[in-house]
């Protein structure tokens, strides 16, 4: 065997190396950093519940029939509790395909269905500068205490101005929003 190939088995050699350790160090990071990224999700859901719903102190999850990754039932939507107990509405979390991929939000509606009480967007991978927008104060604070009859964007009679240059994420939202509303509705009877 020449000079030459010695070096370039060494090389190859020291490549698989490196790779190997990589690999290994990659694979005992990911399941403690997957643990702490599902506690971070339930944190934030938790927050987003708290903002939407501002007069609740108390969130009962109501199950519904499908089955989770991790063998529990998935929640289909909360009811609200003030501190006295009575119900002040209701607050649940919606994904609904925006521009560019999937769009989760969290919102809240009071107990008679009449209120959006607020709006957050959880995820999306929309267009930085143009459907992102849909996570700014100004568009989030449009869905503060708004009527549900005017809950459509104002191109189409309701009172959300969309976002200039993205109009399908602004309806993703206001879609995502309705539809929830409706089945949440229709579940309470």
């Amino acid at each position: 065997m020449t000079d030459s190939n010695k070096e370039v088995i060494m090389i190859i050699a020291k490549l698989v190396i490196i790779s190997i350790v990589a690999s290994a160090l990659l694979g005992i990071t990911y399941v403690p950093t997957q643990k702490q990224v599902k506690i971070n999700y339930e944190l934030a859901r938790q927050d987003a519940l708290k903002e939407i719903m501002p007069l609740a102190v108390n969130f009962e999850a109501v199950e519904g029939g499908i089955i989770n990754d991790e063998g529990d039932r998935e929640i289909y939507y909360y009811r609200a509790f003030d501190a006295s107990g009575n119900p002040v509405g209701y607050a649940f979390f919606r994904k609904q395909v925006g521009a560019q991929g999937m769009i989760e939000v969290a919102g809240g509606v009071d107990a008679k269905f009449e209120t959006l009480t607020g709006m957050t967007v959880m995820s999306h991978s929309e267009t930085p500068g143009l459907g992102a927008m849909i996570v700014t104060p100004d568009f989030k604070n449009k869905f503060v205490n708004i009527a549900i009859a005017d809950l459509s964007l104002s191109s189409a009679g309701g009172k959300i101005d969309s976002i200039t240059s993205a109009t399908i994420s602004s309806q993703a939202v206001v879609d995502a929003l309705n539809a929830k509303i409706e089945e949440v509705k229709d579940a309470e009877g």
